[in-house]
């Protein structure tokens, strides 16, 4: 326990008290946003703004997490190395399209496919690490399992066999951590909007971690009684550490990209914060829980998806493409509607912690019906 609040608090002073120093040198370096044209007027007074933040709390992260291991003499897991490689390869991914718009001064930088394909190789990357290394208990910080609040005994993905259970995993893993990655990206167009929601979703596994690791079937503390609703995780407690570090890191970030933004996380950031999100899904087993848990970043990137689809559809049908919103995501189309951009951002970020209440809600209701 002493660790997570040390690995929590060392992020929330690093970001907290770092941020402005990093908003010089973005500055200086000439880190700054770029604004489409076709956005909303209010946005184009941000344009310049310094981008990239998502290194500073990727980087709180990573210090938090090792501080308060060495600290307290703890030793680090294989589970806590996966969450936190996942958090920096994304965050390199996002990176790299970061950098190409302000280089070329333009809203795309790297193309969709190159994205996805950069995300692909992270998660398949983790997912093949995630697969081996198993402890003195024989668990692997990944199951084979399709998971819901736990491994779901009638999906496993190795039913037909190695080979062909691989090829599904790999392809399980690269769809939550590409869909999870460019949701939170989506979800990221108003000041404080992803980061408020990201810490919500993050922090359900703070509970998820020290809850399972207090009911393990390897806890030898627990009682007999309880034995058949134990969890078989792989160390918890370190993926409620790293959730923990997560989460501090966002508070003390948050103080500098709330409305008005002095920094924004840009694709470095949420790419990021989408891969951590999965890697915990996964790691903790709780993968089809991510629905509710995310469920803030599915309404807004479903938004888009809706959007686009009803568009080509009756473009098709009628000669000419029709919208549903104003514009997407969601978050935009209420901007347009005349509500400012802080009642848009509180509201989203209620609408997230509902999601996240409902989501541990179904986590432990699940434990204490069984």
């Amino acid at each position: 326990m002493i660790v997570l609040l040390t690995a929590a608090s060392f992020s929330l002073v690093f970001t907290l008290l770092t941020t402005p120093l990093w908003i010089r040198l973005f500055k200086r370096l000439g880190w700054g946003q770029f604004i489409r044209d076709d956005g909303p007027e209010s946005h184009h007074t941000k344009r310049g703004t310094p981008t990239m933040g998502g290194i500073v709390f990727i980087l709180g992260t990573v210090l938090g997490y090792i501080v308060g291991h060495l600290l307290w003499d703890v030793p680090w897991t294989g589970v806590g190395a996966l969450v936190l490689g996942m958090m920096v390869g994304l965050g390199l991914v996002g990176f790299v399209d970061d950098f190409l718009k302000t280089r070329k001064q333009r809203s795309l930088g790297l193309g969709g496919w190159s994205k996805v394909v950069g995300q692909a190789i992270v998660a398949t990357v983790f997912a093949v690490l995630a697969l081996n290394f198993p402890d003195e208990n024989g668990l692997t910080p990944a199951s084979t399992y399709i998971s819901g609040v736990r491994d779901i005994p009638w999906l496993d993905l190795f039913t037909f066999g190695p080979v062909v259970g691989v090829i599904l995993f790999l392809l399980w893993v690269n769809i939550i951590s590409i869909s999870a990655s460019n949701g939170v990206n989506v979800s990221d167009g108003l000041d404080g909007l992803a980061t408020g929601a990201s810490m919500f979703a993050i922090s359900a596994y703070i509970f998820i971690g020290f809850w399972q690791f207090n009911q393990s079937c390897f806890n030898p503390n627990i009682d007999a009684d309880v034995l058949y609703k134990c969890y078989t995780v792989r160390d918890p407690i370190d993926l409620a550490v790293v959730a923990a570090a997560i989460a501090g890191s966002l508070v003390g970030f948050l103080w500098w990209n709330t409305s008005p933004a002095q920094l924004f996380m840009g694709d470095t950031g949420s790419l990021a914060l989408g891969g951590a999100l999965a890697a915990l899904a996964i790691l903790s087993r709780t993968e089809l829980l991510l629905v509710l848990t995310g469920g803030l970043f599915i309404i807004t990137t479903g938004s888009v998806i809706l959007q686009r689809a009803y568009f080509k559809v009756t473009k098709w049908r009628f000669g000419q493409g029709r919208r549903i919103f104003l514009m997407s995501p969601l978050h935009h189309h209420f901007e347009l509607k005349g509500w400012a951009e802080i009642t848009v951002v509180v509201r989203f970020w209620l609408i997230g912690a509902l999601c996240v209440a409902a989501g541990v809600g179904t986590f432990y209701l699940e434990w204490a019906v069984r």
